[in-house]
């Protein structure tokens, strides 16, 4: 698109189905590898990517001709598909339906790259929960409580 300029940088953040402490250190590496590449493909450019047990955070440059949604659909349905066919998980692997995304200034990349990298450590002091709810009130984002989470509903037989 000649004349076309931009500057779009986003953090996104995705959780494991559940939120299941599912990602493996032996495997997380190469996981986080193949998010990264998947983002590359669309076009994108990225700029890290890691996370914990239950969840991923993806920094990239957004490219103005690909929707995010595209971006994040490719992302998680082909980087679980990785996980499944590699069968690093006795079950099924899935990510929740869903994410956070949210945008940032070309003078922000070197904090969001470093908390992003820090992810271990700052997950000992605050859960996942408190973390995504903590980033979509700084950002002014409106969500509904009860529709944050996919829950695990425990399985009860009936006496």
């Amino acid at each position: 698109m000649p004349n076309s300029y931009t500057q779009l940088y986003i953090q996104a953040v995705f959780a494991v189905k559940y939120r299941e402490a599912i990602i493996h250190k032996e495997w997380k590496e190469q996981l986080m590898a193949v998010i990264g590449n998947l983002i590359n493909e669309t076009g994108c450019k990225t700029i890290i990517v890691n996370g914990v047990e239950d969840h991923v955070h993806c920094f990239f440059g957004l490219k103005p001709t690909v929707a995010l949604s595209e971006v994040m659909q490719q992302a998680k349905a082909k980087s679980s598909k990785w996980v499944n066919e590699s069968r690093l998980l006795p079950s099924r692997f899935e990510w929740q339906v869903g994410y956070g995304a949210f945008s940032y200034s070309r003078s922000h990349i070197d904090r969001v790259y470093r908390y992003i990298q820090n992810q271990e450590a700052h997950h000992r002091k605050e859960t996942f929960r408190e973390e995504y709810i903590g980033l979509l009130e700084k950002f002014g984002v409106q969500y509904d409580p009860q529709y944050l989470f996919e829950e695990l509903v425990p399985y009860h037989t009936q006496e």
